[in-house]
């Protein structure tokens, strides 16, 4: 391998095995380890298209792992870090925080100190050859908290998460910027907005609503469905990842969103009507029959919405999907999944 080597973590996540596809064909000069330690949200599946690049190596570990890390780093001499690697689901933050502070906090922790010694020899002192390598941390809009019915998160909005998630990724995106700031290493953050498209684990809300509506089962909605989310497709995201790390600013924050605001309602009535339309129920009613509302979920933030105008102004980033073609091809997505 003559190339030089990026290590992307969480590879086999949602947001992750969209990268790592999209990454080996758009940079054919890096080799790519995927580091994933296969919790219930890994799914190997999920990248039958790369396992015969001879650019890319899956490695199955955990990112704690000090021993593992330190090791890949200095046998396949890791040049980049994509950190995707997290627990995200917030209900089972609610239900069981400590994996969500161990992962994404020591987790974070783990890996820029392993950055740091194979790319630093002192905190401002870079070694020869190593200039240019950066570590990309991927985050979230939740580290903001709620907004109210108008306004957007930018990069300067303060952090307020409400979640035990959200603040376990607040807690590892200053973890980052603190690297930057008392050693001078190369990091750059990305926050995005709700992710939507192929590959994503059924828990999420758009798999569940689909899930739900072929299986003819009740279609759960929590409390009013009107909470708002920024939908971002996720190839759109990985473009905008991949941008920021090529030319985004070191110790820069990024904030990357879809401007497609829509409510619960909104999300579920659009699904069942493609899907009325594409794979119609055997009685020949209409899948909104099924929506059916639920208790809310606790501490559950009303509003998300990002402002990208950095990321678009900056660095000349564009969407290519509005969420009415992103959720098209997600749906179809799903169906090819679910082939009745």
């Amino acid at each position: 391998m003559s190339n030089e080597t990026i290590l992307v973590t969480g590879g086999a996540g949602f947001i992750g095995s969209n990268f790592v596809p999209y990454f080996l064909e758009a940079f054919p000069q890096y080799n790519v380890i995927n580091l994933d330690k296969l919790t219930y949200a890994g799914n190997l599946d999920n990248l039958k298209e790369c396992e015969n690049n001879p650019r890319y190596i899956f490695v199955k570990g955990d990112i704690c792992n000090a021993e593992l890390v330190n090791q890949l780093f200095a046998e396949h001499d890791i040049r980049h870090v994509f950190h995707f690697a997290a627990e995200s689901h917030v209900d089972n933050s609610i239900t069981g925080p400590l994996p969500f502070i161990k992962t994404n906090i020591e987790g974070t922790f783990t890996l820029l100190e392993a950055a740091r010694k194979h790319w630093m020899t002192a905190p401002g002192q870079v070694k020869p050859g190593y200039e240019n390598s950066r570590f990309h941390h991927i985050s979230t809009d939740e580290v903001y908290g709620t907004l109210g019915e108008t306004g957007f998160f930018t990069e300067t909005t303060p952090y307020a998460p409400n979640s035990p998630y959200s603040a376990s990724k607040a807690s590892s995106d200053l973890i980052v910027r603190a690297y930057h700031h008392t050693y001078g290493m190369n990091v750059t953050t990305s926050n995005c907005s709700n992710n939507y498209g192929p590959k994503q684990h059924d828990e999420k809300l758009i798999p569940t609503i689909i899930r739900k509506a072929l299986s003819g089962q009740p279609i759960p909605i929590y409390g009013d469905g009107k909470n708002v989310r920024d939908w971002l497709y996720v190839l759109d995201h990985c473009k905008g990842i991949a941008l920021v790390w090529q030319k985004g600013r070191a110790g820069e924050t990024y904030n990357i969103g879809g401007r497609n605001e829509r409510n619960n309602l909104q999300i579920v009535d659009t699904i069942c009507t493609i899907l009325d339309k594409k794979r119609p129920a055997a009685d020949g009613k209409s899948y909104k029959q099924l929506i059916t509302f639920v208790k809310d979920r606790a501490g559950h933030d009303r509003r998300y919405a990002i402002d990208a105008t950095k990321l678009e102004k900056e660095l000349g980033w564009k969407a290519d999907e509005n969420f009415d073609t992103g959720i098209v091809k997600t749906v179809e997505w799903y169906l090819g999944k679910n082939k009745a």
